[in-house]
């Protein structure tokens, strides 16, 4: 039959960050498709649960916006011990950069 070309449509990933924080890592190494596939869930996976959490804890404190106290709470329920304090640290100073 009559098919109707469509648009190949694009998927918004996280590749180029995972890249560009690898490079500032190890400027010497590379990645495969599949890793940055899987890496890409991840952060996709993460993100998730983090707005999940973060959109539970505004709703019983019966608020309608999610803060950045919302994403910090989440992140240490979320992010096993040291790993929490790390994306804590990283999230403070990034807000702090956003804000000033």
């Amino acid at each position: 039959g009559d098919k109707k070309k469509r648009g190949k449509t694009r998927k918004e990933t996280y590749s180029s960050y995972i890249y560009k924080v690898l490079k500032q890592v190890h400027p010497d190494t590379g990645i495969s498709t599949r890793a940055m596939s899987i890496l890409n869930s991840f952060v996709n996976d993460i993100f998730e649960r983090v707005a999940t959490e973060a959109s539970k804890l505004a709703a019983y404190n019966k608020k309608s916006t999610i803060s950045s106290r919302e994403i910090q709470t989440s992140v240490r329920l979320i992010l096993p011990g040291e790993l929490a304090k790390h994306a804590v640290s990283e999230g403070t100073k990034a807000v702090t950069k956003y804000s000033s």
